[in-house]
């Protein structure tokens, strides 16, 4: 990640963070096969353009193998990597911490806050749980995870909501930068940024059936960007890669679309050290899609698009976190 940065460091500089245009694709990729990077937003900060989701580390049967996974990521280039503090009841995170040990400086490292609507106090104790199992002193990024009800930004926003926890963190020297995420309509998205709060980065669905259902691509993503925001995008392959199993879209089609997308990095679900390395050589090969090419596949899914069948994210509540749906009752 370039110079090494502490605590103590990024607590001096985060106040003076150059703001950034928007952001630049990789036309072609980097000397020696390298993943391409990108700049998040104004952050000052350039990361790899595949992000390491750390969702699926919790569902790999074998840790080790969860572990070589996380390490053979890092080995490999990507210096993204995304998590969250409910992801498998804590042991997404305590993977990454071991895969992580010695390779630390290496990444940007993210993970996101489940309060699901509860107050700052709740969020500032799982902020520590998941440093604890990071085994890290401090975060590059926290996000607001899955701001998927349309209450979410009267909570969020509220005195003593989870938006104060991030203030607090920054403040205290354990946060570099501050987001949020979600996966169910871009009216939540939009109305989270419409009331104002100085988000650095915003994590969003991005796919080639969003742009023709309840699209992000077309109602979130431009405004992220005016706004001078790191955008992120995730589900690449609607969640759980029906559309690849449907023979629609192929693995390759799939990201690099999203990555031919003006956005700063896609976090990809990897289960395996076979995707790993696939997706790895997706993103050391990219070369930007033409807007003509990206109509084309767009146009070539627009009916299996148009019912929302395969972002069930999007409809359903197939995706939605059991945490966060126990805590609010639904």
């Amino acid at each position: 990640m370039g110079r090494r940065t502490t605590r103590r460091t990024f607590i001096k500089i985060a106040a003076a963070t150059a703001a950034l245009g928007s952001t630049r694709l990789s036309a072609a990729p980097l000397v020696n096969g390298e993943v391409p990077r990108r700049p998040l937003g104004r952050t000052g900060v350039e990361v790899s353009i595949l992000a390491l989701g750390g969702a699926h580390l919790g569902v790999v049967q074998d840790e080790g193998d969860a572990i070589r996974i996380v390490q053979e990521a890092v080995d490999g280039g990507i210096t993204f990597m995304d998590n969250a503090w409910e992801y498998a009841n804590g042991r997404a995170e305590e993977i990454m911490g071991r895969g992580l040990k010695g390779r630390r400086e290496k990444v940007f490292l993210m993970t996101k806050v489940c309060t699901h609507g509860r107050n700052a106090d709740v969020a500032m104790q799982q902020l520590e749980d998941s440093l604890r199992r990071l085994g890290t002193d401090h975060l590059d990024l926290w996000q607001v995870h899955e701001v998927i009800r349309h209450d979410d930004p009267d909570l969020h926003y509220a005195e003593g909501g989870v938006l104060e926890a991030l203030d607090r963190a920054r403040q205290q020297g354990k946060v570099r930068f501050v987001g949020f995420t979600g996966h169910k309509h871009p009216d939540i998205h939009r109305e989270m940024l419409r009331r104002g709060y100085a988000f650095d980065t915003v994590q969003m669905p991005l796919n080639v059936f969003d742009g023709t259902f309840r699209s992000f691509e077309k109602h979130v993503l431009p405004e992220v960007n005016r706004r001078g925001m790191g955008a992120i995008g995730m589900k690449s392959l609607g969640g759980a890669g029906d559309p690849v199993r449907r023979g629609l879209v192929t693995p390759q089609e799939a990201i690099r679309y999203v990555l031919s997308l003006p956005i700063a990095a896609l976090v990809s679900g990897i289960d395996s050290l076979q995707v790993l390395r696939q997706n790895l050589e997706i993103a050391r090969t990219f070369r930007p899609m033409s807007p003509q090419e990206m109509q084309a596949l767009r146009d070539r899914v627009a009916r299996e698009a148009r019912s929302g069948e395969l972002e069930l994210f999007k409809t359903t509540r197939t995706y939605d976190g059991a945490l966060g749906r126990q805590v609010r009752g639904d």
